[in-house]
């Protein structure tokens, strides 16, 4: 597997022998097997990011979600906490290397996911009540009702008796839903699955041609809802950054909508396809859930921990000298939390390669980290647990002969530092 070679970050593999470089084929290929040699090093280990600068990697279940709880490290590089501990952050090289417009920066500056406490506060308490339990269990009927409709079609899309999942079931159930719940119209949910694509290909024409694009169609889709309200999202933000302009700018609100959208059913989506491959290549622990649907929740745990498309946060800085199991971080020092290797630390799970759909006890707290953990915990993760519950209960009910339609060394994995996704899921429905 390639390391992305039009990117302009492939070139820095190997510059420095002892500190593995996130963009290593290596790594992206098996991250499994990579990462995990890495942990059983150490629990925090040097290594280069993307743009080739140092990072830490922290690499072991009980460090990971010790960092992510612990407000110290911080999301935005520019925080007034880090002072001038560091001159260009890694985020603001890539931005470099990618050519990236200097009047465009201010919407992924400005997102939630890069902000920290007050404004990450602020803005998550302003979408938060859209995420309840009470309102994810009264989407359920819709979500089911969307799932039905896109398996009904399933066979229609079928070629020589193979349809590929992921173009057809794993990828519209979450972009409808969400999109409904933000109030994305249904003609313009085609283009958020490129844009979703392009974003993360880390290819500067890409990249250059989608952003800007994006930024410009939620300008228009706000001044269009403006003018005609309705129960939904971006109707409320609006309403929000109309009566009091200090609670949510205008940025903020385009970055809003392009945070939830994307986040919410990229993410989802390759969940979906990741748990329909493992299952239809553990056919007892398949065995185990025909027999008892009642373990679709923890199920889905066990996938999300297993086979999660999620492989590392996003960076974080220390705001002060601070000491992690041992080492020395300085303040400035980036740190890259690895999401997959503490999601298989021997330390915290027995037999941590097997999938086992029983693994994670019924009303327990979430035993792993693929949704993340502390104030950045995925906001819309009880949407997605739901959407997989619905999606993997719906699809083996529907076709109980589903078997994949190439062998399992033939599923092709696209080559993004991180992430872990199949290009495609081609079945036969039996």
């Amino acid at each position: 597997m390639s390391a992305l070679p039009s990117s302009p970050f492939a070139e820095h593999v190997g510059k420095h022998p002892g500190e593995p470089n996130v963009m290593d084929p290596a790594l992206i290929g098996d991250p499994f097997r990579g990462y995990g040699a890495l942990r059983e090093q150490g629990p925090v280990v040097r290594g280069r990011f993307m743009d080739d600068s140092p990072v830490w990697l922290v690499t072991r279940f009980e460090e990971v979600r010790q960092v992510l709880r612990d407000q110290r490290f911080v999301n935005n590089p520019v925080s007034s906490a880090l002072g001038d501990a560091l001159q260009q952050s890694p985020r603001d090289r890539m931005m470099d290397m990618m050519g990236f417009p200097e009047h465009l920066r201010v919407y992924l500056a400005g997102s939630i996911l890069n902000n920290d406490a007050p404004d990450h506060t602020r803005l998550r308490r302003l979408v938060s009540r859209a995420f309840t339990a009470r309102k994810i269990t009264a989407l359920r009927p819709r979500v089911e009702q969307i799932a039905d409709e896109l398996l009904a079609r399933l066979p229609e899309h079928a070629e020589d008796g193979v349809v590929d999942l992921i173009q057809h079931f794993s990828y519209p159930l979450p972009i409808t839903v969400i999109c409904e719940l933000v109030g994305i119209p249904e003609a313009d949910r085609p283009l958020w699955r490129k844009w979703g694509a392009d974003l993360v290909s880390l290819e500067p024409k890409r990249l250059g041609r989608t952003f800007p694009a994006m930024i410009d169609h939620i300008h228009e889709l706000i001044r269009e809802r403006r003018g005609a309200l309705s129960d939904d999202l971006l109707s409320e933000l609006i309403q929000t950054h109309d009566d009091d302009g200090s609670r949510l700018s205008d940025v903020e609100m385009v970055t809003m909508v392009l945070t939830l959208v994307l986040a919410g059913h990229e993410t989802t989506a390759h969940l979906i396809a990741n748990g329909t491959a493992a299952l239809l290549t553990h056919p007892d622990q398949l065995r185990l859930l025909r027999d008892d649907p009642a373990l679709l929740p923890r199920a889905v745990h066990e996938l999300m921990r297993w086979c999660g498309p999620v492989h590392m946060t996003q960076l974080r800085y220390a705001s002060e000298d601070i000491e992690l199991s041992g080492t020395q971080l300085r303040k400035g020092d980036a740190v890259q939390l690895i999401l997959v290797s503490a999601n298989y630390d021997p330390r915290h799970y027995t037999d941590p390669d097997r999938l086992d759909l029983t693994r994670h006890p019924a009303g327990h707290a979430e035993n792993h980290v693929g949704f993340g953990h502390g104030p950045h915990y995925c906001l819309g993760a009880s949407l997605a647990r739901q959407e997989g519950e619905v999606a993997f209960g719906k699809l083996l009910a529907r076709f109980p002969e589903v078997s994949l339609g190439v062998e399992p060394e033939q599923l092709e994995r696209l080559p993004l530092p991180g992430n872990w996704r199949l290009a495609a899921l081609p079945l036969r429905l039996g």
